[in-house]
C-alpha cells in the first residue's frame, strides 16, 4: 500500500501534468520507529533514551496527581504573546522583580527532560502540583487523516523547540541570571538542565527534531521550520562565546555547546539539497535519517523552503572564518535564489476571493514559500493534502490562512554582493 501511494504521487507529478491544477497528493513523513533504526546502533541508543525520557516525564506528573488524589491535570495560562519570556525589554528590566517572577515560574515549567513546551503565560503564576507543562496547542481545523492529530490528549509539544519555544526560555532565564547579584543558584540549575536537554535532542548525525522526547510523525523530522534547529545554533555558538549574560556558564557547559553547535552545522550542509550534481537550497523538515526532505502538516509537502533557506544562508554568511564547505553551500544557495526569485507578481487581496497572485509589473523579488524538488517551480499544498501548481486554485481559507510567498531572500540578496567578494569560490 505504501509503495502504491508512492508510485500514485510520482506519476501525478509526472511533468506531462505540470499545468494541472492537481498535480500530486501529499504523503506524512515517517517517523523515528525501532524498525528503522534497528541496524544503527547510535540511533538505536537515541530512540531508546527518547522513549525512556518520554516515559518519565509522564510519569512525573501522573506521580503529582496521585499524591494529589487529582483525577484530571491543570490546564496552564495560554499566553497571548508567543513565549510570555519577552526579550525585548531593556538590559536594567532583566534585574527586576517582576522578570524574577517570571523567570522562576519559567523554571517551575521546564520539563522533567529539561525543555518547555508554547504558548504557555509565566507571567501568571508558578506550576502547580499535577498542571500540565504545555497550553492546548491542538489545531482547531484536525480531519480524520490529519498529519498534525497528537498521538496522545494534552500532551503534545512537550518539550520542543517549535516557536522558538525552550531556546526563548533559556535566553531569558541568561538574561535574568546575568542581571541579578544573588540568590541565582536555582535559576542557573535550570539553565544548566536545558541545555543538557538540548544535548540530549540532537541526533547522532547534528540535527534536531521539532519535538523531544520524540512524537512521532513530522515532529521526528530534522527541523528547520520557523528557524527551529537555527535559533539553536545560534543559542549553543552565543554560550560557547561565554560573553555578556553568557559568562556565568562553566567551561564543560560552553566546550560541549562549541562541540553541539559545530555538529549542527555540519548536518546543515549535508541536509542541502543537490540536484543533477548542484546544491540548491532547504526543506522545511528533513527526515532524520536520509536527510531528504519531507512533509509536515496536510498542505506542507517536500520541497524546498524559500524563507527556511534564506535564514540558513544568512547565518553561514556571517560565520567569521566559514570553511570551503561553508562558502560552497552559500554561492550554491544564492545562485538557487537568483533562479527562483518572481518578479512582476504580487500575492494580495483581491475584491471577494482573498488573496491570489496577480499581475504587478513593478513588484517584486518575491519567492514563492515552497519549490518542486527537482523542478525548482512554485508549488503549493491544503488540507485536503492535494498539491498545485496555482495558488490560485488551493481553497479559500488556505490562500488566506498561509504565507504562501515571502521575500526573506532579499537580504540574501542585499548581504551577498560584499560576502561573494570576501570569499569566492574556491579562495578558501
Amino acid at each position: 500500500m505504501k509503495l502504491h501511494r508512492q508510485i500514485l504521487f510520482a506519476l501525478l507529478c509526472c511533468p506531462l501534468l505540470v499545468h494541472a491544477t492537481v498535480i500530486g497528493t501529499n504523503v506524512p513523513a515517517q517517523p523515528l520507529t525501532a524498525e528503522r533504526v534497528a541496524a544503527l546502533p547510535a540511533w538505536k541508543s537515541y530512540l531508546e533514551n527518547s522513549t525512556r525520557q518520554w516515559q518519565a516525564d509522564q510519569d512525573f506528573l501522573h506521580a503529582e496527581m496521585k499524591t494529589a488524589k487529582m483525577t484530571n491535570a491543570i490546564a496552564p495560562p495560554k499566553s497571548a504573546s508567543p513565549k510570555g519570556t519577552p526579550l525585548d525589554r531593556t538590559a536594567s528590566w532583566y534585574g527586576t522583580d517582576e522578570a524574577r517572577h517570571i523567570a522562576e515560574n519559567a523554571a517551575s515549567f521546564q520539563t522533567p527532560a529539561g525543555g518547555w513546551s508554547k504558548h504557555t503565560d509565566f507571567a501568571q503564576h508558578h506550576r502547580a502540583p499535577g498542571e500540565l507543562f504545555a497550553a492546548d496547542s491542538t489545531s482547531s481545523f484536525l480531519s480524520t487523516n490529519d498529519f498534525d492529530r497528537p498521538p496522545r490528549v494534552n500532551w503534545s509539544y512537550i518539550g520542543t523547540f517549535d516557536n522558538g519555544a525552550t531556546i526563548t526560555e533559556l535566553r531569558f532565564l541568561a538574561r535574568v541570571i546575568h542581571a541579578g547579584k544573588t540568590n541565582n543558584a536555582e535559576l542557573q540549575k535550570s539553565f544548566a538542565r536545558g541545555l543538557e536537554y538540548i544535548f540530549a535532542a540532537q541526533f547522532p548525525n547534528g540535527g534536531w527534531p521539532q519535538v523531544y522526547p520524540l512524537q512521532g510523525g513530522y515532529h521526528d523530522a530534522i527541523t528547520f521550520n520557523d528557524d527551529a534547529m537555527l535559533n539553536i545554533l545560534k543559542l549553543l555558538r552565543d554560550v560557547s562565546l561565554g560573553e555578556n549574560e553568557f559568562s556565568f556558564i562553566p567551561a564543560e557547559l560552553r566546550a560541549k555547546a562549541d562541540a553541539s553547535w559545530q555538529r549542527g552545522l555540519d548536518c546543515i550542509l549535508a541536509a542541502q539539497v543537490v540536484t543533477d550534481g548542484r546544491r540548491t537550497a532547504w526543506g522545511q523538515q528533513h527526515d532524520a535519517l536520509t536527510l531528504q526532505p519531507v512533509s509536515a502538516r496536510n498542505y506542507e509537502m517536500p520541497s524546498l523552503a524559500s524563507s527556511e533557506s534564506a535564514t540558513l544562508v544568512l547565518f553561514m554568511m556571517l560565520l567569521p572564518k566559514p570553511d570551503s564547505n561553508v562558502v560552497a553551500s552559500v554561492h550554491a544557495a544564492a545562485a538557487w535564489f537568483e533562479k527562483t526569485k518572481i518578479m512582476g507578481k504580487a500575492f494580495q487581496v483581491v475584491g471577494t476571493e482573498s488573496r491570489k497572485l496577480v499581475d504587478a509589473p513593478e513588484a517584486g523579488p518575491i519567492w514563492a514559500r515552497y519549490y518542486e524538488v527537482g523542478s525548482d517551480k512554485p508549488i503549493f499544498g491544503d488540507r485536503d493534502l492535494t498539491i498545485h501548481d496555482d495558488v490560485n486554485e488551493i481553497s479559500r481559507e488556505r490562500r488566506k490562512g498561509y504565507g504562501w510567498f515571502k521575500d526573506s531572500a532579499k537580504r540574501v540578496e542585499q548581504h551577498y554582493a560584499k560576502w561573494a567578494k570576501a570569499h569566492p569560490l574556491g579562495k578558501n
